[in-house]
């Protein structure tokens, strides 16, 4: 990560296919790099199940980047491969990192079935069984057939897997069904009592053919594409030693240091806190516990007591190991985790993650340029969604973290509606800034910013009349109510 870096997640769950994100990517590249982006997280670029429509996470087969003729389509929902390629080349000529999105918890859409022995559980109990061991038939055989064995000949079985969710005799709802023989993994999450098995052919971590057809995928996948970093999906649903193996066996092949960052979706910081301390800070992990601070603010408005937004985060206990976020594709309104954090305290919430010293932060597209889509919600029916583009007040911070984020940092958090914080510079950026927002009224804070007598003006632009420090170099910040204001050193 380079110093005040920047990571964007460049897609959202319902982006259009007609877009062809690689082309579009590509022609973006210089543009996100002049606003302060330095490292992209990809989605999921291999063939799915949904044809185009496939976000990427029903992995059909990891070494199809769009191209081959499989599940009814050669491109995926974001192009072909060679426009893939075309677009990390183009990231990193203007210097932006490549992080790719590692899907490994399972498989869909088996081209043939099988026969096997599985004893059933009910989704919400993976402890005690629910009936007695019997004969399925399911879709664990994946033969590739448009791929016809190039870049590897393996083909995935039942015994690569430990546990399905469908059998062809039955074609009921709402069992997972456990191999004869296997086990449902330890060190993974304990929602419903164990959380091994999330979705479709759930991989056997502990299979020695599986680990080595894993490992060569990822020497193969990450080599081509030359990635930077990777974001790992759904580590909860996975072994961690699976991990700790893989990311080591990858380093030794590739000769060079990866940035990981893990997706352990769970708002108790107790957990994350284990799952960091099994990698011994060797990898970073989303700041779950700071998205569910601002998701409970956002919803509160002026009755959240502003002093506590970092109360029992991860960025507030172990900010090196901290990637910030406000929203993703996940929490987005209408998808399986959402908890949107409403548009009002996007733009405090962005100041929070992009202009302070602690944690990595990471931008979600929708945030940036704006999201319109509908879709079904628990209920059945189905809702029009517009997610409001804050591309104009991100890119205002962006220019400020790369220009004023340096330096000491002097906190202010002491105010139940109203909080701020100070940068006072460093040798080759001197210029100080100071942040303040409120979530209830208008706002004022007098902070230290080390400048005597010094013109300080807010780049947020709320507030046009500019602010003198007094000669022992503080001044009276404000903001306006429900909003952040910048000031900078003019």
């Amino acid at each position: 990560m380079s110093t005040n870096g920047v990571m964007m997640q460049y897609f959202h769950w319902y982006l259009d296919p007609d877009l062809i994100l690689w082309n579009d990517l590509k022609t973006k590249a210089q543009e996100l790099a002049d606003a302060g982006i330095t490292a992209l997280w990809l989605p999921p670029a291999y063939k799915g199940t949904a044809k185009t429509h496939d976000v990427g996470y029903s992995v059909y087969d990891l070494y199809d980047l769009g191209e081959f003729d499989q599940k009814g389509t050669k491109r995926t929902k974001y192009g072909t491969k060679d426009q893939y390629l075309e677009a990390i080349a183009a990231l990193q000529k203007v210097n932006i990192k490549v992080y790719a999105d590692i899907v490994l918890n399972h498989h869909l859409g088996g081209d043939e079935t099988e026969v096997v022995n599985a004893t059933p559980f009910h989704q919400d109990n993976r402890l005690n069984a629910s009936g007695e061991m019997r004969e399925i038939k399911t879709f664990t055989h994946f033969t590739f057939p448009g791929r016809q064995k190039k870049y590897s000949d393996f083909e995935w079985h039942w015994y690569h897997f430990n546990a399905v969710d469908y059998d062809d005799y039955t074609q009921d709802d709402g069992n997972v069904y456990l191999f004869e023989g296997k086990k449902f993994n330890n060190y993974v999450g304990l929602e419903n009592g164990n959380f091994d098995y999330l979705m479709g052919c759930n991989v056997d971590f502990d299979n020695p053919e599986t680990y080595a057809e894993l490992i060569h995928w990822g020497k193969w996948y990450i080599d081509l594409i030359k990635a930077d970093g990777l974001r790992l999906d759904a580590v909860k649903h996975i072994p961690s030693k699976f991990f700790l193996t893989w990311l080591d066996d990858l380093k030794k092949f590739l000769d060079k240091d990866l940035f990981v960052v893990a997706e352990y979706w769970q708002d108790d910081l107790e957990t994350l806190h284990w799952y960091l301390d099994e990698f011994q800070g060797r990898i970073s992990i989303f700041d779950v516990s700071l998205h569910y601070s601002f998701y409970r603010a956002s919803e509160q408005g002026e009755d959240y007591d502003m002093r506590q937004i970092f109360d029992n985060t991860l960025v507030q206990q172990r900010p090196s190991c901290a990637v910030t976020l406000v929203e993703n594709h996940d929490s987005q309104p209408l998808q399986a985790l959402e908890s949107s954090v409403k548009p009002w305290f996007k733009p405090i919430a962005y100041a929070l993650i992009l202009l302070r010293e602690q944690g990595y932060p990471c931008i979600f597209y929708a945030d940036y340029y704006g999201a319109d889509y509908e879709d079904y919600g628990d209920d059945g029916d189905r809702y029009p969604i517009h997610l409001p583009s804050h591309r104009w007040i991100i890119d205002k911070l962006l220019y400020a973290r790369q220009h004023y984020g340096y330096g000491p940092q002097y906190d202010y958090l002491d105010h139940f509606n109203t909080i701020g914080w100070t940068r006072l510079g460093d040798e080759e950026h001197p210029k100080a800034m100071a942040v303040i927002l409120s979530n209830g009224p208008d706002g004022f804070k007098s902070m230290e910013v080390g400048k005597i007598n010094t013109k300080f003006i807010d780049l947020t632009e709320q507030i046009k009349k500019p602010i003198y420090t007094n000669d022992e170099g503080w001044g009276e910040f404000r903001c306006n109510g429900g909003a952040v204001s910048v000031w900078v050193e003019e």
